[in-house]
């Protein structure tokens, strides 16, 4: 016999940050304030702090959620003991660009006042292309703000597993990753949680209910041709992208099967079984403030747990699906471009490049790029040449700006730092990573051969281009691993 939960069940994610595992996701506000309508921020915050009274007390927003932001801090406001008071987190999404001590500084302290805390629980920073370096430099400075006592926790959303390696190993203390996670989008189940087991790092996880389609209404139901909703509009490209409609209802038999024996509903199904992940914290859930809430039915999540019997009606289900592509955060930087929106490619192309490409005095047929390291002025080198529809890309290591060694001792973290910097080269020269035909990996110990190859696989496992791997002995300073790639551009 199964018995009700009052409130939903909660987690530590540092000694002073206690949330609910089913946090409140405010994205819905900007979807409402779309024609321009304002709302009224006391009224707002009526209806969050009805939700937290019910002990839906963690809430999830963004810079771009509307007026999110400040809807929450009227709430927050009511609450002068901040150990009593909700929690609130937000996310900082910048254009890539330098991220100088001033530019990150003012995406935070404005956070902070549209808040209007002394401390934000959970800031979370999204990064669109991992071409631009500065992502780091964007984290440095704000785990120096957590230092100085104005954010409690840092979290990412839309990391891979192989990026947030590179800030673990970086020195970077990150508390979460926000990333898509549902019966649909089985993703973060794989390497990322593999990490998480590895590193603390804990899983937040919206998209559960893939934007309302996990639930009984669509059980047998034919296929939506138009969709108006944002939402909805973006998980149906997940449903189309996993196999289809046909395979969806698959899943939706399966769970409702489920949902019958324990007396449950499909999104409580949906819902458990991401829970059940140990490294997922929580589950975001959608609150439309004043409408459509399903406080009641949501409790209902911890009122069961699924069994082997269960697990194996899944799993049937899954295997008639296909797996998304890629790694989690991926459907926002290459295809298939799994968002609201759709094709972000227009968007991406519009990121200024990290380098210039500029062309070689008395050689019509060259151009170059330098990536401002200190050797190559002294060593009299380019980062990168294009010669006619050829791109040759110089021995590249995990150098940071200047002079400075990315993630020191750890060859996969580095791998991953210098092939996004061989992608940004010849990226700046017209090329992509598409059109690489020769690479060459030297280590410093031919035994970390493994994670070197994994991070070259995770790039070019379509690609596959010619490939040399060398131990090279000892290289210089703190690098690991140096990498060389030959392009030809059609």
């Amino acid at each position: 016999m199964t018995t009700m939960s009052q409130s939903p069940e909660r987690i530590a994610l540092t000694s002073n940050l206690s949330i609910s595992r089913l946090v409140c996701g405010l994205w819905q506000v900007a979807d409402m304030e779309k024609n321009g309508e304002i709302i009224d921020p006391e009224t707002g915050a009526d209806a969050l702090q009805a939700y937290a009274q019910a002990g839906f007390d963690s809430f999830d927003m963004a810079d771009h959620y509307g007026s999110a932001e400040v809807i929450t801090g009227r709430l927050l406001s009511r609450y002068p003991d901040a150990r009593n008071r909700p929690a609130a987190f937000t996310k900082w999404c910048p254009e890539p660009g330098p991220m100088t001590r001033d530019v990150v500084r003012r995406g935070v302290e404005e956070r902070l006042q549209r808040l209007a805390v002394d401390k934000i629980d959970l800031l979370q920073f999204h990064w669109w292309t991992f071409e631009h370096p500065a992502w780091l430099d964007a984290l440095h400075e704000m785990q120096r703000m957590r230092e100085e006592g104005l954010i409690e926790a840092l979290g990412l959303t839309n990391f891979d597993a192989a990026h947030l390696a590179v800030a673990l190993a970086d020195g970077i203390e990150i508390a979460t990753n926000q990333v898509s996670f549902s019966l649909v989008d089985r993703r973060a189940a794989g390497a990322l949680s593999d990490l998480c087991a590895r590193s603390g790092v804990k899983l937040l996880a919206y998209g559960t209910l893939s934007g309302g389609f996990l639930s009984e209404k669509w059980i047998g139901k034919p296929e939506p041709t138009e969709i108006s909703d944002w939402s909805r509009s973006k998980y149906k490209r997940f449903i189309d992208t996993a196999g289809g409609w046909a395979a969806f209802q698959g899943i939706l038999g399966a769970a409702d099967r489920i949902a019958k024996k324990h007396g449950v509903s499909i999104s409580n199904v949906a819902s458990r079984w991401v829970l059940e992940h140990e490294a997922v914290a929580a589950t975001i859930i959608g609150a439309r403030l004043g409408e459509s809430e399903h406080r009641d039915d949501n409790l209902k999540v911890f009122s069961f747990a699924l069994d082997g019997e269960d697990h194996a009606l899944l799993d049937d289900a899954f295997a008639a699906t296909s797996p998304i592509p890629g790694d989690c955060g991926d459907e926002y930087r290459k295809p298939p471009f799994l968002t609201a929106s759709g094709d972000l490619s227009h968007h991406l192309d519009a990121i200024p490049s990290i380098y210039t490409a500029k062309s070689v005095p008395g050689r019509p047929d060259r151009l170059r790029v330098s990536s401002g390291s200190v050797w190559e002025p002294i060593a009299g080198y380019s980062r990168a040449v294009r010669i006619g529809n050829r791109i040759l890309v110089s021995g590249t290591t995990a150098t940071h700006g200047t002079d400075r060694c990315v993630a020191p001792g750890n060859p996969g973290a580095q791998a991953t730092y210098i092939l996004d910097k061989i992608a940004a080269s010849i990226s700046a020269l017209g090329g992509s990573m598409d059109d690489v035909i020769r690479t060459r990996v030297y280590l410093r110990d031919a035994n970390q051969w493994e994670p070197v190859s994994r991070a070259h696989g995770r790039v070019f496992s379509k690609v596959l281009p010619a490939n040399t791997l060398i131990e090279a002995g000892n290289l210089i300073g703190e690098y690991e691993v140096e990498i060389e790639a030959e392009a030809v551009c059609d």
